[in-house]
């Protein structure tokens, strides 16, 4: 919106008396030597002039279109929230119907697509895709046919799932994530590698646990280095926490094995107190410590940055009893 100055105030208005200006009297004036009038020899009123009226008024039209201006980003931010990316692909909020106020141990991320990574969510959504809207509950053995399935939450960009899928055709593997273009690649790979025992799951997994899966209807959780937010004032947002696992329990079956993985040493430390504290879940390693690595776990991209730093990871696996 462009800035039209306002017009002075005329004389002997309030605006005046408040600049302590006199007002002009009216009645004629004569010619002065120069043709001017006698209201132009006047010299000028001291004290500010009007003119700052006139900024003081531009300045509340600034205000007011930078305020609409606001308004109107988040309103396309919003609208942006709720549209899909790619027409039958994973939707931006499949559970909006579900939003409700607690803490999130997630943060969506819409980075950019690859086109190949686009073409692999257009094409196979569709068929291996599905959204976690928390509206019905899902058939593993119809989903899977009749494969026994291990869930797993967070697979960045998928890498690591799609080997343990091509490695292991026997198992299906129902992973979760709400990352776009990690769900593309994985997607892309799983094709590649000729893996039909993958099905991307988009949302929050803990609407996926609560609404959506049968009660000992898991062989497995995998929880593989999850975000360990560091900070002290953000540990109430890892994922591994008591109310998690009471989530968790109810949907595993007898003997089923939660295994998390981190190279964040404090994290692993939580991770095997509230695991060993929980009554649900027995650890499996002999001295109630750590686990080796199973082979069934790549080493991922990830693992290997970490273990260049120094970092040291944890393998945990637990059974529910």
């Amino acid at each position: 919106m462009s800035e039209q100055p306002l017009n002075p105030s005329p004389a002997g208005t309030p605006e005046d008396a408040a600049a302590g200006t006199a007002p002009v009297a009216p009645g004629p004036s004569a010619p002065g030597p120069t043709g001017s009038t006698a209201a132009d020899a006047l010299p000028l009123p001291a004290g500010p002039a009007s003119g700052v009226v006139s900024d003081a008024a531009s300045d509340a039209l600034s205000e007011e279109d930078a305020a609409a201006r606001r308004a109107a980003s988040f309103e396309r931010a919003r609208r942006l929230r709720q549209e899909p990316r790619f027409p039958g692909g994973p939707a931006a909020d499949p559970a909006g119907s579900h939003h409700e106020r607690r803490i999130r141990s997630f943060q969506p991320r819409r980075s950019r697509v690859t086109t190949g990574q686009q073409e692999s969510l257009e094409r196979l959504w569709p068929q291996w895709g599905l959204d976690i809207d928390g509206k019905r509950v899902l058939d593993l053995a119809e989903l899977f046919g009749g494969l026994p399935v291990v869930l797993e939450i967070g697979f960045g960009m998928g890498e690591a799932t799609a080997q343990m899928a091509a490695d292991d055709p026997g198992t299906g593997i129902l992973a979760v994530d709400v990352h776009t273009p990690g769900q593309g690649n994985l997607l892309g790979l799983a094709e590649k590698a000729g893996s039909t025992n993958v099905r991307v799951a988009n949302g929050d997994a803990v609407i996926l646990l609560r609404e959506m899966l049968a009660p000992e209807s898991l062989d497995g959780l995998r929880v593989y280095f999850p975000d360990p937010w560091p900070k002290a004032r953000h540990h109430k947002r890892r994922l591994i926490q008591p109310d998690f696992l009471d989530l968790v329990a109810p949907v595993l079956k007898p003997g089923a094995i939660v295994h998390c993985a981190t190279d964040w040493e404090p994290y692993a430390e939580q991770m095997l107190e509230v695991l060993t504290a929980h009554p649900r879940f027995e650890n499996t390693a002999a001295d109630g410590g750590y686990a080796p690595r199973p082979a069934f776990r790549p080493l991922t991209r990830f693992e290997g940055q970490g273990l260049d730093k120094g970092h040291v990871v944890h393998d945990l696996l637990f059974a529910r009893v």
